[in-house]
């Protein structure tokens, strides 16, 4: 079972880099009194599954990713890294190869309870670390599209790119963040040989002017607008925090997801990518020859 990287509860054989690839910087250092290290033992498998019960509000009887499994997925060269402020697990990754021949890992989930603290980034740059280390050049996960803060670390922060839209992905979720809900995700494809972020960054500012002198295309089901145009870019609004309105209006939380899928479908149809969020909920779609 695959979730979305999501950073804050509130988810082969490789080609073998050339010797005149370039070397990335290593990983990001984490926060003062953290530490990021694999988790292989039994004791240390189990907590990190039980973390991600945690997390996504599941029964520990029942974590979306059961010890057996993350013991599996490290016995088959797999990696799940913990995050610790000793003693305490404060994070978690797990990751695995790609089919042969694309170059990829991918991660099958990423969660922090700290993501102001910079653990959540601090783990990714980790995951990085370790793909390349084994020769992977790209990582690839999945993420819910309406959870704005996730998509800016992704998009902006990190420097991924939105590339696939998957209309209800996972089908039903029965866990206490997504029950309810259809299970959209959104592709990110993250250049680990460039591993820099890119998108609005700080010029939201700059963005912000440009959306809002171009026409409105569609409205949003709060009655604001929902997709501007500018030329070859699209705009493309989600609600503020889709989990609280999940939860307080499931309606209103599945006509964002309608409207949102309305959006991303047409665009990426046209070879339009995801390329910036902007703090204020605004998807940033460029086409694919320039993103």
């Amino acid at each position: 079972m695959k979730r979305e990287t999501r950073f804050q509860p509130s988810p082969e054989t490789v080609t073998a880099t050339t010797a005149t690839a370039p070397v990335p910087a290593g990983p990001a250092a984490p926060p003062g009194g953290v530490t990021i290290r694999p988790v292989e033992d039994v004791a240390g498998i189990a907590a990190v599954a039980d973390f991600f019960a945690d997390v996504w509000r599941t029964p520990r009887t029942n974590p979306p990713y059961p010890a057996e499994l993350l013991s599996s997925l490290c016995h088959a060269g797999g990696e799940v890294l913990g995050a610790y402020d000793d003693p305490h697990l404060i994070g978690a990754t797990a990751a695995v190869f790609s089919p042969p021949g694309t170059g990829a890992v991918y991660s099958l989930v990423a969660a922090a309870r700290h993501s102001d603290r910079g653990v959540g980034f601090a783990l990714k740059q980790a995951q990085r670390s370790w793909a390349l280390r084994h020769g992977a050049r790209a990582m690839v996960w999945t993420f819910d599209p309406l959870v704005g803060r996730n998509a800016r670390f992704n998009l902006v922060k990190l420097g991924a790119v939105g590339v696939e839209y998957l209309i209800d992905f996972y089908g039903p979720m029965r866990d206490g963040l997504n029950d309810g809900d259809e299970s959209d995700r959104l592709t990110a494809r993250w250049d680990l040989l460039d591993g820099g972020a890119h998108g609005t960054g700080g010029r939201d500012g700059e963005a912000t002017a440009s959306r809002q002198a171009a026409p409105v295309t569609r409205l949003a089901p709060d009655g604001g607008p929902l997709a501007v145009r500018d030329g070859d870019r699209i705009w493309c609004r989600v609600p503020a925090d889709v989990v609280a309105l999940r939860a307080t209006d499931a309606t209103a939380a599945l006509r964002w997801r309608h409207a949102v899928r309305e959006v991303f479908t047409e665009a990426f149809a046209e070879g339009f990518m995801a390329t910036a969020m902007t703090r204020d909920g605004w998807y940033l779609l460029t086409p694919e020859a320039t993103a």
